[in-house]
């Protein structure tokens, strides 16, 4: 009989160690709350990983709107989000936070509540920011009384003053925190391109609040996937940073630059023929900067045959510079364009793409019959209202 009671409390303390084991290893979070007005909508739980969102649950709303996603906890800081269609609440999990998320659908990005987290709150205020940013862009690059150089520098000053703000308010001030490393991801839309707020692909300046992150990330979470992934955009940054001054140092050739303000471009065609785009003076231009072996370029080039089409008789022409990686590749994809189509061997290097301030792929501007520059393609809203303007 003793043996007996000793097989079972030995059996007991096995199993009382392995529940301990158990619930030391399974730790969870939970997001939970309300979403008004949403019946029958689909509610998805996302993981915002290195590699973009995974669906990780989802339920179909009730009448109700009530909700609870749980999850293991993440060994290091990581970014989850809510979704319905095209509404979202971005989320930072440390570890076994209990959050709780209130808003109503279909305002939910802008109208949310959040409580169990302080990053998760500053997230929220972040948010908020950069729909206010956005709108600010909108109106400026909508305008129609500015020109190009305005647009410019009119969306310039507010940018600054965003990532100044956000800067000393956020980032530097806790740089080991979630949402410091989510305002580094921002983007803002301008024209049909979504750009990083905090670039580090161009400016110094952003390359090293990236560095400072990064930085504090080694130190507080030294294996974390993420923490290495910024400090391989802060590096490549730099290198990206030091190609672009070198290239600034140049001397830029005097003839390069006509009295009207355009620089003028000088490559080879894919007939191996030099083409100037100066030399289309008395035409109306459409520069087009360009990436074939990128996705979506072949409905772009069918948009682009499309107006030539309509247009060309009536002098309008297209000038395209490719920046692809393989001069065959392009010269395979251009072989039918009836439009002047030539190659930078320097790819996403040019000094073409700097001395236009072009930082995202692709994008193009309009050129009038006198070779001035009038708008780029964020100011335009119906392409060929533009073009007929011009051609009259």
């Amino acid at each position: 009989m003793k043996k007996t009671l000793s097989k079972i409390h030995t059996v007991g303390m096995v199993a009382a160690i392995l529940l301990a084991m158990a619930s030391c290893t399974g730790k969870k979070f939970k997001v939970s709350g309300v979403i008004a007005q949403a019946k029958d909508s689909v509610l998805y739980f996302e993981n915002m990983s290195l590699d973009g969102a995974k669906t990780v649950d989802s339920v179909q709303l009730d009448e109700k709107g009530a909700f609870c996603f749980e999850q293991p906890a993440p060994e290091f800081p990581e970014f989850y989000r809510l979704r319905i269609a095209g509404q979202i609440v971005n989320l930072a999990i440390d570890s076994t936070e209990n959050i709780t998320v209130k808003a109503h659908y279909p305002t939910m990005s802008v109208g949310y509540e959040v409580s169990g987290s302080e990053e998760c709150e500053k997230i929220r205020e972040l948010a908020l920011l950069q729909i206010d940013l956005q709108a600010s862009v909108d109106r400026i690059a909508s305008s129609p009384s500015l020109g190009v150089e305005a647009v410019e520098d009119s969306v310039k000053q507010v940018l600054d003053v965003y990532k100044n703000h956000v800067k000393t308010h956020y980032i530097f001030k806790e740089p080991m925190k979630a949402y410091a490393y989510y305002a580094l991801f921002q983007t803002i839309l301008l024209g049909n391109a979504n750009l990083l707020i905090f670039n580090p692909r161009s400016s110094k300046d952003d390359v090293k609040v990236f560095a400072a992150v990064a930085t504090s990330w080694d130190t507080y979470f030294p294996k974390a996937e993420r923490g290495l992934n910024l400090h391989n955009i802060a590096i490549e940054g730099m290198k990206n940073v030091r190609i672009a001054e070198n290239n600034a140092r140049r001397v830029i050739n005097a003839e390069q630059i006509e009295t009207s303000g355009v620089i003028d471009i000088s490559l080879p065609d894919n007939h191996g023929k030099m083409r100037r785009l100066t030399s289309l003076k008395g035409k109306v231009v459409l520069l087009d900067f360009q990436v074939f072996s990128e996705e979506g370029s072949l409905k772009r080039i069918m948009m682009m045959r499309d107006i030539y089409n309509k247009y060309h008789d009536r002098g309008f022409e297209i000038y395209q510079v490719s920046f692809d990686s393989q001069e065959h590749y392009w010269k395979t994809k251009t072989a039918a364009l009836p439009w002047v189509s030539v190659w930078d061997e320097d790819g996403l290097r040019s000094r073409v793409l700097s001395l236009y301030n072009v930082q995202t792929l692709p994008t193009f501007f309009l050129i009038d019959r006198n070779n001035v520059l009038q708008k780029r393609d964020a100011q335009i809203k119906d392409i060929d209202a533009e073009i007929k303007t011009l051609l009259e």
